[in-house]
């Protein structure tokens, strides 16, 4: 269902890769609500997705970029705002990886290239975004900038790694840059901390479906799907939110704000077998 919430809004999605991803069902969304969008990602995942599916379902422009590039990321806003016809008034920022994560490596055992690697795709990619559009002058009053983020930004969650201190650093520059852009544009910046998902990213993650199926019970609404996650960012983006800035918002069914359910208890008292121990007994913690 529609309700205009986007009418005559330009915006830029950034990570569409796929039907799971996220940032598509934004896209899919934010047209719905009558905006009109372009598509970034890099040309890599350009070549191999499917995302030029969906401009063409869409109607839309894929400009590909890398989103570490800062002479990229402003071709993307230069091109947008040519394609669209003006400023752009909405951002969506969904993109995350981390090589650590990708090759199992527990968090005491790093490899510091790979660390910068995540960091500078994960997190400073968000503010190369935010600062090539400012400079270009690329977003309207009132705009808004949406970055993806989770938990375990703030608590500790096995198997996540170095993308936790990615996500933490995501959330410091939503809040800093927010400052600056509001006080100087009155463009407004957040985070949305969603529920584990499984996306394609998502599902790199070591022990992600034992992790979601722990979030979904331990939620009182249960996990957030990426569609829901999607609605979220419509409002966001949308003239129904022109005052908030600067925050975390939790997109999980509750979660956050847990401590301990009755289920999980339960669960407990049952035992903790020898799943998580080495050949020698030890426990493993990373």
């Amino acid at each position: 269902m529609s309700y205009n919430l986007l009418k005559g809004k330009r915006g830029i999605i950034f990570g569409a890769l796929n039907e799971q991803s996220i940032a598509w069902k934004v896209a899919e969304r934010a047209v719905e609500e009558g905006a009109k969008i372009t598509l970034s990602n890099t040309p890599i995942a350009v070549r191999m997705g499917t995302v030029n599916a969906l401009a063409e379902q869409l109607n839309s422009e894929v400009i590909a970029a890398d989103a570490t590039s800062v002479e990229d990321l402003e071709n993307v806003f230069k091109r947008s705002m040519e394609v669209l016809g003006g400023k752009i008034d909405f951002v969506l920022h969904s993109i995350g990886m981390s090589p650590n994560v990708r090759k199992h490596r527990t968090y005491d055992d790093l490899d510091y290239n790979m660390l910068g690697t995540t960091l500078d795709i994960s997190a400073m990619s968000f503010h190369k975004m935010i600062q090539s559009a400012k400079k270009l002058d690329a977003i309207n009053e009132y705009g808004s900038i949406l970055a993806l983020s989770y938990i375990a930004a703030q608590r500790t969650f096995f198997g996540y790694n170095d993308m936790a201190d990615a996500k933490a650093l995501l959330e410091s520059i939503a809040r800093s840059f927010g400052y600056i852009y509001g006080r100087e544009k009155n463009v407004r910046i957040n985070t949305i901390s969603q529920s584990p998902t499984m996306t394609t990213a998502g599902q790199g993650v070591k022990g992600m479906d034992k992790l979601y199926d722990f979030a979904n019970r331990m939620s009182p609404l249960g996990n957030a799907s990426a569609a829901e996650c999607a609605d979220y960012c419509i409002v966001m983006f949308s003239d129904l939110t022109k005052k908030v800035t600067m925050q975390n918002l939790y997109h999980d069914g509750g979660f956050s704000n847990i401590g301990m359910s009755l289920r999980a208890m339960t669960t407990y008292e049952k035992g903790i077998g020898d799943e998580y121990k080495d050949e020698n007994g030890k426990i493993i913690y990373g």
